[in-house]
């Protein structure tokens, strides 16, 4: 039975939207931009030296005098005014002890092997601006040498260190979006993933302890020891980012899915076949409803961090702190569902995270009525959301006196992580079953399959979203949605 009610407005006419997958992985990476990163991990400093050599083509139609870098260690700096990434409320459990604190600095840039002029831009010093003289025109090209070091702090983040791993997560100067005429310059929050960045290739060849172990994005290319120091090269052509975990107590157990190979990074784990099989169990029920998976590996790392896990192209965390069992294989299967809504069909986290988070949240409801043996159903998981979700807004009411229920806003504009929370994984799950409701599951499975293969390797915005879903459903579906992101729409919990 129905567990709610929705009051929404009347549909209005159909929209057509006429896109295709863009290709293969390798069709795909001959028009972006490549990152090849030379560093060194000194595992008792806890920094890393680098050199990032940067390949640039200018894309769009507006002329670039400058280009501009995302500065993210530099939200773990002492004193920061207004990007930062452990509010007050996560110190206890990000902190292990006093507070650490990190940092990149930039020490030089090159263009084109030439002295460039660079700035620090903002008041936390969250972006690096590059003035350039090659991409004034659309299909100019340049190359730029950033030589930099990162201080990693003691912290159990994404970039971090704790007790069993050093987290290399948000590393390195990534380009930021040039989008409606201007560079995207967002910062660094500690609400939700506050990041943006389209597909680019890689080459990372990374120097480090012999004594360590690495799971990293790409696949492992290049490996050799010298004087106690491995180093090692991975490749990874269209993907977003870019993650590596260290550690002295990684164990690891692998499985093949079709040409995806499923890797397990544990330590302190009694039932690591059990983890890797959720892995796989979540790869082959993604796989089927949305797209095959494109890439030849991805990694499972459990490790130090304060929330329950955290995506990457090809590799995600999940927290050593979850003790419930069925938490930890729930989480496993959500940031799993990340490699379709986020790594492949991307979009602004920070002004629509309702979209990947939703649809993460939506894919994990649809694993468990397709995978036995994990103790809920897609029926339970949407009755318990609706029931906490109702709770939550009673509550904020009662505290703040009113609610905007709305969801299609900037991350910046939520009060709390917890209302950012209900806001985009709660209610963006609802939001999702609800069109399933007026759609049907197999129609409903058709759309998502269709988003999936019209975005893969691309962005997608909420009119993107509507537009292709009214397409592969040839259903009215855009007032429906708008009173969703809006906050017109009205649950209500019914008995029975």
């Amino acid at each position: 039975m129905r567990k709610y009610f929705i009051l929404a407005l009347l549909l209005l006419p159909l929209m057509f939207f006429g896109c295709s997958q863009v290709g293969t992985i390798e069709e795909v990476s001959q028009n972006l931009n490549n990152y090849h990163i030379t560093a060194s991990l000194d595992s008792e400093n806890k920094t890393i030296s680098a050199v990032e050599e940067v390949q640039i083509q200018n894309n769009t139609n507006s002329p670039w005098e400058e280009v501009c870098f995302h500065l993210h260690p530099n939200a773990f700096k002492e004193n920061r005014q207004e990007f930062y990434a452990v509010s007050a409320g996560q110190e206890e459990r990000a902190y292990d002890g006093e507070k650490s604190y990190g940092k990149i600095d930039i020490l030089s840039v090159q263009e084109n092997g030439q002295e460039q002029t660079f700035s620090i831009f903002g008041e936390d010093e969250h972006i690096l601006k590059i003035k350039t003289q090659n991409l004034q025109e659309k299909g100019g090209k340049t190359s730029l040498s950033i030589t930099f070091m990162v201080t990693i702090p003691k912290v159990n983040h994404r970039l971090g260190y704790g007790k069993h791993t050093i987290n290399v997560g948000n590393w390195y100067p990534i380009l930021c979006v040039f989008e409606d005429g201007e560079w995207n310059m967002d910062g660094y929050l500690p609400t939700g993933d506050p990041f943006y960045s389209k597909m680019a290739n890689y080459e990372v060849e990374i120097s480090y302890d012999k004594n360590l172990s690495l799971a990293s994005t790409g696949v492992l290319v290049g490996e050799n020891t010298e004087y106690g120091v491995k180093t090692s090269t991975y490749k990874a052509l269209a993907v977003r980012d870019f993650a590596l975990v260290f550690s002295n107590d990684f164990e690891l157990i692998s499985q093949n899915v079709g040409s995806t190979q499923i890797n397990y990074y544990y330590y302190d784990d009694e039932t690591p076949d059990v983890h890797l099989k959720t892995a796989v169990d979540a790869i082959n029920t993604f796989n089927e409803l949305f797209g095959t998976y494109p890439y030849d590996c991805v990694n499972v790392v459990k490790t130090n961090f304060l929330h329950g896990g955290m995506e990457y192209p090809m590799l995600v965390y999940v927290s050593d702190q979850i003790a419930n069992e069925s938490e930890y294989q729930n989480v496993i299967v959500h940031e799993l569902a990340h490699q379709w809504w986020y790594s492949l069909v991307g979009n602004n986290e920070l002004k629509y995270g309702f979209i990947d988070e939703g649809l993460a949240e939506y894919s994990t409801a649809l694993f468990y009525d397709m995978n036995d043996g994990y103790q809920t159903t897609k029926s339970e998981v949407i009755g318990n959301a609706l029931s906490s979700y109702l709770l939550f807004c009673d509550v904020y009411k009662d505290v703040y006196g009113t609610m905007d229920k709305s969801m299609n806003r900037n991350i910046k504009t939520f009060n709390t992580e917890t209302e950012y929370v209900y806001l985009t994984y709660v209610k963006g799950l609802l939001m999702f079953d609800s069109i399933s409701d007026v759609l049907g599951q197999k129609r409903m499975n058709k759309a998502l399959k269709g988003l999936f293969e019209d975005y893969c390797f691309q962005e997608v915005t909420p009119e993107k979203m509507i537009e292709s879903l009214e397409e592969h459903s040839h259903r009215k579906l855009k007032n429906y949605i708008v009173s969703w992101l809006d906050g017109s729409v009205v649950l209500e919990e019914l008995n029975g």
